[in-house]
């Protein structure tokens, strides 16, 4: 299957983002994004072990059976996970301790199978690894807006605990936004990820309609003064 680039790049920022586009992996995506740091660390889990079983599923998707081929899938995607959690609980041992089940569960996480099936099976290692990438990316940002958002509301402050990743030195980081503010408890809640989210969509929806709007105001333009 021969497919470009760009597009493929575009479809995992923009048009088919895995989180506001597909809705997948809103498990972790609403459980852990309560500030800009944890939503960073599960963002970068989730780029590498994308990247790592696309790569991986295309280089044998020639050698796999059709019948073996997800349980074959779950085991690299497992691997990969693995690798990761060992990593992360070796140099980030405290965001580790915050992120919890999280990081193991990324196992389950249906952006990884689903690309996987969908995309690397039936192409070759670099568009896989373009495909991980950009719809880990697309996944992270989307985690990084909603994180920002919900600590901006519910603590006033945005990058506090970047020590948990970035070391000691970071340790004075935090950057206050709102002076003396008392905090928002329904954006730290469950509840304010799903509002974040359902602005965020809203957003795109609204960016699309009005891009798509201005295209086709353009066309009929053109049209016109080509007859």
């Amino acid at each position: 299957m021969s497919t470009s680039y760009k597009q493929v790049i575009n479809d995992g920022l923009w048009h088919n983002n895995p989180g506001i586009v597909q809705l997948l992996g809103l498990c972790p995506l609403l459980a852990v994004s309560g500030t800009f740091i944890n939503a960073l660390g599960l963002g970068v889990a989730t780029i590498l072990v994308l990247i790592g079983s696309n790569v991986a599923v295309s280089m044998i998707r020639h050698s796999v059976r059709d019948e073996l081929r997800i349980p074959i899938f779950v085991m690299i995607i497992a691997a990969f996970v693995t690798v990761i959690e060992l990593s992360m609980n070796a140099f980030w041992h405290e965001l580790y301790n915050v992120l919890g089940i999280f990081i193991p569960l990324i196992v389950t996480n249906c952006i990884i199978i689903a690309r996987a099936e969908s995309f690397a099976a039936k192409n070759n290692v670099g568009a896989s690894l373009v495909d991980g990438a950009a719809q880990g990316i697309g996944f992270t940002l989307v985690l990084l807006t909603v994180g920002s958002m919900r600590e901006i509301i519910g603590q006033g402050t945005l990058f506090s605990q970047a020590h948990l990743m970035f070391g000691p030195s970071f340790a004075n980081s935090t950057l206050v936004i709102i002076d003396d503010y008392r905090g928002f408890l329904l954006a730290v809640l469950p509840p304010g990820a799903f509002l974040c989210m359902g602005l965020i969509i809203a957003l795109k929806k609204f960016i699309d309609s009005r891009f798509a709007a201005k295209t086709a105001t353009l066309n009929l333009s053109a049209k016109t003064q080509s007859t």
